[in-house]
């Protein structure tokens, strides 16, 4: 490690915002992420101080800018501390999830049963 940049699937590691460097790299090399607007394709760009990163992740598009470079893997807060998020995610209201079309069940409420299936075609066939 240089002192002068740093890995940015090294980073994004450190910064837990994936829960292996293996994810981190995948993500890099998917061309999703975006250093100071510019696509990178390569895992091994080197990140600065400064630099604002923005990237996909989970529903959210996540702008972070980095803050420092960190030298290792710590626990959440030390790692809170590397970056500074620039558009924090909101949380989607549960109106927005039903629009999708996909039909929504409580968790852990397991497949629906035949009755349920059959009225859930019922309403579906009204549409």
């Amino acid at each position: 490690m240089s002192e002068a940049g740093l890995r940015i699937d090294k980073w994004l590691w450190y910064a837990r915002f994936l829960k292996s460097r293996t994810l981190a790299s995948t993500l890099c090399t998917s061309g999703k992420v975006r250093l100071n607007t510019n696509h990178i394709a390569k895992s091994h760009q080197v990140l600065r101080v400064g630099d604002v990163l923005t990237f996909p992740l989970g529903d959210y598009i996540r702008v972070i800018e980095v803050v420092e470079l960190g030298s290792r893997r710590g626990p959440a807060p030390e790692a809170q501390m590397l970056y500074k998020d620039l558009d924090p995610p909101k949380p989607r209201p549960r109106s927005e999830v039903i629009k999708t079309g996909v039909a929504v069940r409580e968790r852990g409420a397991g497949r629906p049963t035949k009755t349920e299936r059959r009225a859930i075609d019922r309403l579906r066939a009204q549409d």
